[in-house]
């Protein structure tokens, strides 16, 4: 649930004179926050179709500058996801090197038509929005954000802390059966004390509320100590900051 400062990043690279590629996964942000490759002069961004784009997993791509194809061009290690020759070469007549996902790209051109439709602008905005909400009712539970710092706070996704001897599998494991509602996993050594609530895509106030519900419910059924406040929080949040 961190964003990360991409133009100070870029600044400090530059003001050391540093030689490295500068390389920026967009995954869970791409579709749902303001990024600007060429502004900040990123020389690789990786995105995926799923999250703010809306898809399924599937469809990967890859923003590169002219300074990482030069160095692609004069690497001389082997390599394979990095190789993009096989793309490149593909591309300049109008084709893929392999069987395309067909049905990805048809639905891609339709979430590409629904961003532009509300605008980008008020998609960041809504995702900001919906993510503020989240984190009321976060705080209104008596749960901690996994984010120190509220100015790197993510729109797309918010990181939430179990208490101490409470494991967050279970309340995801409890709301998955009893909902159906999934709840994304704490990664590496955070497995077990955290969940992730999503809140991108197309997603609109009462599906938030939906989703919040279900994990206060879910924390109640997994006896994971709470305040029962946080749906509430949230529908206050929405209102005082009413599209």
């Amino acid at each position: 649930g961190v964003v990360s400062r991409i133009a100070q990043v870029r600044d400090a690279l530059d003001r050391a004179s540093h030689p490295a590629l500068f390389l920026v996964d967009t995954i869970s942000s791409l579709g749902s926050m303001d990024y600007r490759h060429d502004e900040w002069s990123v020389d690789v961004t990786v995105g995926a179709s799923q999250k703010g784009l809306m898809l399924p997993p599937g469809l990967s791509f890859n923003a590169v500058s002219d300074k990482a194809l030069a160095a692609h061009a004069q690497a001389a290690m082997p390599r394979s996801f990095w190789d993009w020759t096989a793309v490149l070469t593909a591309n300049e007549k109008g084709f893929f090197p392999y069987t395309p996902a067909t049905n990805l790209l048809y639905g891609l051109q339709e979430a590409l038509a629904m961003l532009r439709e509300e605008g980008l602008s008020n998609v960041f905005a809504r995702h900001k929005r919906h993510a503020e909400a989240t984190r009321h009712a976060v705080r209104a539970w008596g749960l901690d954000i996994l984010c120190a710092n509220p100015d790197e706070y993510s729109a797309s996704i918010t990181a939430v802390v179990t208490p101490d001897g409470h494991d967050a599998d279970r309340l995801r494991s409890v709301v998955l059966d009893r909902f159906d509602l999934s709840l994304g996993v704490g990664l590496a050594r955070l497995a077990g004390t955290v969940f992730r609530i999503g809140h991108l895509g197309d997603l609109n106030d009462v599906s938030l509320l939906g989703t919040l519900a279900g994990v206060e419910m879910g924390l109640s059924l997994a006896e994971i100590p709470h305040e029962a406040q946080g749906v509430q929080a949230a529908m206050r949040a929405l209102v005082e900051r009413a599209a």
